[in-house]
């Protein structure tokens, strides 16, 4: 008989004797084998999120995910489309040259081929347009603006006097929905998509005083119907809201202002959207540990890095040290690592080759995918574990 012997495993502790000799073969593969695998694994979501590809850009983009993406894990891919796509649903929403159904599909399929999760943005609510340039969706239905008021300047300059960044829909106009539906409707079906990004993110147009029917609204609910809203229409098709968390953390309290976080009221949504919302968690000058408010309340949450590699590591390490030091429950809410990427792919990829017309900031962003994201082969490469607790 083996002396007796106390064994923990997750929060359950085994005592007792070990009373067949047969078993320590078994018990010792079983520590050799499937214990290191699971120390070893991966955040549950290592992702990118950046523009979708150019018609022109697409095959160089395929080939990048096929060739670089996939060998460095990344098992996530979110593809800001907006309307660059051949929309049949709303031809008149089409952009220039937009990428047809057979040009996603050589993504889907690349995609597919390496397990990788293909999540289509389209900015709902707010960015409906950008410096003096409306958006396709208020330049073709100007009705549906909240601020019609607010004329798109010639010479656009941040800041002025009418707090322009970019517009917002009105999220009450009856036949909003009608439209943006179906474009959410087309282009997850076109990406056989289980979730898709609305965006959501800096939205400063919201309940605006001259608005005919949100004025008088409080900020907060109406960001969260309208999250509620389009959660409630992809759960009808089994698939999931993804959303930047900025517009749920209150800026004045934490000190984050009004990019990172709201200071115009929408920030009370925290406690009325349905939990099942993934959150996208952005911070770009440091790692700020918001991820934990996200948790505390019932979501499921990502960190979101951008162009300096060494926040982008501090994200990482936050991430995992989070997982590691939570109870199960909570652990289980600290997703991963999305990295953001906010100029055209055919920039990052440039970049990430070594071009040397490459901006600063695309080098960054570069070398922080090239750091989170190691291949085995790189020198130095820091490991990825999982640390949560069973």
């Amino acid at each position: 008989m083996i002396h007796p012997t106390v064994l923990r495993k997750g929060n359950r502790v085994l005592s007792g004797p070990i009373r067949s000799s047969c078993f320590l073969p078994a018990f010792l593969l079983f520590f050799v084998f499937i214990v290191p695998l699971h120390a070893e694994n991966p955040l549950p979501v290592r992702g990118l999120c950046v523009q979708a590809p150019s018609k022109r850009g697409l095959d160089r983009f395929v080939q990048f995910v096929d060739e670089q993406l996939a060998p460095r894990g990344l098992n996530t891919l979110v593809l800001r489309f907006d309307y660059n796509f051949e929309y049949e649903s709303h031809p008149e929403l089409r952009g220039r040259n937009p990428l047809s159904l057979d040009d996603v599909r050589k993504i889907v399929n690349v995609c597919r081929e390496h397990e990788i999760q293909l999540i289509p943005q389209v900015n709902l609510l707010g960015h409906q347009s950008w410096a003096g340039s409306l958006g396709n969706l208020l330049r073709v239905y100007p009705q549906f603006d909240e601020t019609p008021h607010v004329k798109m300047p010639q010479d656009y300059k941040w800041p002025n006097p009418d707090g322009l960044y970019c517009k917002s829909y009105c999220p009450l106009h009856p036949e909003v929905h009608t439209v943006v539906f179906d474009i959410v409707d087309e282009i997850v079906a076109t990406c056989q998509a289980t979730a898709f990004h609305a965006g959501m993110d800096e939205v400063f147009y919201i309940g605006d005083d001259k608005c005919p029917r949100c004025r008088d609204q409080d900020k907060g609910e109406l960001f969260a119907d309208e999250v509620t809203r389009i959660r409630d229409h992809l759960a009808k098709n089994d698939c999931k809201l993804w959303i930047w968390g900025d517009r749920l953390i209150d800026g004045k309290t934490t000190g984050l202002g009004m990019w990172e976080a709201a200071t115009n009221g929408t920030h009370g949504a925290i406690g009325l959207i349905p939990k099942d919302v993934v959150i996208c968690d952005w911070h770009y000058e440091r790692a700020s540990p918001t991820p934990v408010l996200f948790a505390l309340n019932g979501f499921h949450v990502l960190t979101c890095p951008w162009n300096n590699p060494d926040v982008s590591m501090d994200h990482l390490e936050q991430m995992k040290w989070l997982r590691q030091h939570s109870n199960r429950k909570l652990a289980e809410r600290f997703d991963g690592v999305l990295l953001t990427y906010w100029s055209g792919v055919d920039s990052l990829i440039d970049a990430y080759e070594g071009s040397e017309q490459a901006s600063e900031g695309n080098r960054g962003a570069a070398e922080s995918l090239k750091r989170l994201f190691p291949l085995a082969a790189e020198p130095d490469a820091p490991a990825q574990q999982d640390g949560q607790k069973n």
